[in-house]
């Protein structure tokens, strides 16, 4: 059964287009990235998923039934980007009272707390708390009543880089227990090794969606080749301008390397040729990251729409 299954969904806000056309799922066991500048459309999506907003055109499925029905948001959890608590209660009560109103077992609240790491600050009034130790009281409530869908906006902000590793543990453990999880963050390198697969949207409509190879393959962006020559620069660079004639290729010196960008289906030929040759000492491969890919897709979208927050 899918997490969540968008088929077709535009949604409209005083006549005015949000999103266009969205064919998006989720499935159980996987980490999906979703990413976007401000106004693509993430928080809307996000907000039909949860069933706060119905589609104007398309549907939204929920865990084999009706996005906002209370038998499916039970088993969802939520971490939005600014959390706020009532600042005179401790975490422990804030945690126990939305245990209650999502019908969790207490016994989870103690047993969460550790695990986000305030363990030591459970019983301490939450207007004491550091930015980063009410963003880990934020995830223990979305963690509480063991989510089938688990769905986290921007939830590294104000964690430093242990705590981060320790989300992102976590966040796989998670995983391999079943829960599908969504990752909304602009912290594009740091969220990389934790996803299995990528949605890009910009202006409302889902640019691009897959794991990173097939992101890489849709995008036919280049690899990057560091080559440290065996003898000289020179001798080098003329064995890949010989391999290359048609072709060409975009080289720099950096670091007393050649780093040269070529097209993936080129890649090997030019491998081959100059290994051949006798005049590599050494060969680093760079594959697009994700913000590469990112940009790609994104182009100049996010610059006009940095002020909102669809």
């Amino acid at each position: 059964m899918s997490c969540f299954r968008l088929e077709n969904v535009s949604y409209r806000y005083d006549k005015s287009p949000v999103l266009h056309g969205i064919d998006l799922r989720l499935e159980a066991g996987e980490i999906l990235g979703l990413f976007g500048h401000n106004g693509a459309g993430k928080t809307t999506s996000i907000k039909l998923i949860l069933g706060l907003m119905q589609p104007t055109e398309g549907s939204v499925a929920v865990l084999g039934g009706q996005a906002g029905d209370p038998q499916v948001t039970q088993h969802i959890g939520y971490l939005p980007e600014n959390v706020m608590f009532y600042p005179q209660l401790t975490g422990r009560e804030i945690l126990s009272h939305f245990a209650r109103l999502k019908g969790a077992s207490l016994k989870q609240v103690p047993v969460l707390l550790e695990q986000v790491g305030l363990g030591d600050a459970m019983d301490a009034r939450t207007k004491t708390y550091s930015k980063g130790m009410r963003q880990r009281l934020g995830l223990a409530q979305a963690l509480l009543g063991k989510p089938r869908l688990l769905m986290l906006d921007e939830p590294t902000v104000g964690l430093d880089p242990v705590a981060t590793a320790d989300l992102y543990r976590l966040l796989r453990d998670l995983r391999d227990e079943g829960t599908g999880i969504v990752l909304c963050s602009h912290v594009l390198p740091g969220v990389e090794p934790y996803i299995d697969r990528a949605a890009i949207l910009t202006e409302g409509t889902l640019k691009a969606a897959g794991d990173l190879a097939a992101l890489r393959r849709q995008a036919n962006m280049p690899v990057t080749l560091s080559l440290a020559p065996a003898h000289t620069l020179a001798d080098l660079e003329k064995v890949i301008d010989e391999a290359s004639a048609s072709n060409g290729l975009m080289i720099r010196t950096e670091n007393g390397s050649l780093r040269v960008d070529v097209q993936p289906r080129e890649k090997m030929a030019l491998l081959q040729a100059v290994m051949a040759s006798g005049e590599v000492a050494d060969v680093g491969i760079h594959q697009p990251s994700l913000e590469d890919i990112y940009v790609h897709f994104i182009g100049s979208g996010g610059l006009a729409h940095r002020g909102g927050s669809q």
